[in-house]
């Protein structure tokens, strides 16, 4: 077991790392300020670190930047970020917890994709299978896909074809469809209520990454009174909500500056 020495050295050191991931090639005399330490100590650090190829010499005389070494580790730990393998047991928890359909799904061009899907065991959808794909602008996980691109993809959305109307409760313009998007925004939750399936309703949330960047989307459908109903709304919301912000944890979203809960 390490003592107390070696792990103040080995902390030391992770603090001369921090300050060269937010500063843009300092020198040792500024690293120093920053951590609090002498600047010989710091002096040594960085000649070890450079022996490691964790830090080398920056492009102006006397500064320091991160060495390749570490771009080799964080392409280790970014490999690991594997959204269905993350969200896999997440959806299972809900699935026992509600018995409703649950969903994970990516956006491939102008379509959400189901990558990962647990059945209902009341109601059997057939609206999104497996691998299947809808329209981003219908159901709750395919517009929170949409929500999360900028509003010139959305103009370039509605207006590269018409879009296609599910049941009398799809919104297919831009005065339908906007709003829907503007409130998932801000929400981080999108609902959907018959668009794809008359009489089936779904809530969706975003997976995001370490980057910030809205990876997937993770929804449950049912029959309406399962999902929107009175006695139900704000446990199934709850779930989704919590089940999204554990899988966007496991893809390091904690280190993105937007709140999970928030798209734009």
């Amino acid at each position: 077991m390490a003592n107390e020495g070696e792990l103040k050295l080995v902390r030391k050191a992770v603090e001369v790392l921090d300050v060269l991931s937010r500063e843009r090639e300092p020198t040792p005399a500024r690293i120093a300020e920053v951590i609090g330490e002498p600047r010989s100590s710091v002096y040594r650090l960085l000649a070890s670190l450079q022996r490691l190829d964790m830090v080398e010499p920056g492009a102006r005389r006397g500064t320091y930047r991160l060495g390749f070494h570490l771009l080799r580790l964080g392409t280790a730990v970014v490999s690991r970020f594997d959204e269905r393998q993350l969200a896999l047991p997440v959806m299972e928890r809900i699935h026992d917890e509600t018995g409703e359909t649950v969903f994970l799904c990516v956006r491939r061009g102008t379509q959400a994709v189901c990558i990962e899907r647990i059945e209902g065991r009341r109601v059997q959808s057939l609206a999104l299978t497996l691998g299947g794909a809808l329209p981003l602008h219908a159901g709750a996980g395919s517009r929170v896909l949409l929500a999360a691109e900028s509003r010139e993809f959305w103009n370039e959305y509605v207006s590269s074809e018409p879009l296609e109307r599910l049941t009398q409760s799809t919104p297919v313009t831009p005065d339908e469809l906007f709003p829907i998007l503007e409130d998932v925004r801000s929400s981080g939750v999108s609902v959907s209520d018959g668009d794809v399936t008359v009489g089936i309703a779904a809530v969706g949330v975003p997976i995001i990454d370490y980057r910030g960047v809205i990876r997937a989307s993770l929804a449950i459908s049912g029959v309406q009174q399962n999902i929107l109903g009175a006695g139900v709304r704000n446990e199934v919301r709850r779930l989704l909500i919590d089940g999204g912000r554990e899988v966007s944890r496991g893809l390091g979203s904690e280190l993105a500056n937007e709140p999970i809960a928030k798209l734009g």
